[in-house]
């Protein structure tokens, strides 16, 4: 069983940046697929990026291109979210996530972390 917490959320600027963490532990971090997730009031949850165990292999979605990064430190057993350029349609709670090994669907969550942008 994977447990996960998030870190880093908070109320910034637009413009501005921050880093979200999530730390797992109860399973071998390297093995589990990472995907980051964020739903706003209102609005359906949606994938923001996802990383493979390795590390080689990211996925952002368009609307994140080039402002956010995926990573992860496996030696840590954490992921990052790094967000730049924030703007108010980047206001939602953030959800880190763990791939199934054996499902294929993301099995396990973390509590969430808030992100506000004030424009």
């Amino acid at each position: 069983q994977v447990q996960l917490v998030e870190s880093g959320g908070g109320l910034v600027q637009a413009g501005g940046s921050l880093r979200l963490s999530c730390a797992a532990s109860g399973g071998t971090f390297s093995l589990y697929v990472m995907g980051w997730f964020r739903q706003a009031p209102g609005k359906a949850r949606e994938m923001v990026a996802r990383i493979s165990g390795g590390g080689r292999s990211t996925y952002l979605a368009d609307s994140v291109k080039g402002r956010f990064t995926i990573s992860r430190d496996n030696a840590k057993n954490t992921v990052y979210l790094q967000m730049m350029s924030l703007n108010s349609e980047d206001t939602a709670t953030y959800y880190c996530a763990a791939l199934g090994l054996v499902s294929g669907n993301y099995d396990y969550w973390g509590q969430g972390t808030q992100v506000t942008v004030s424009s």
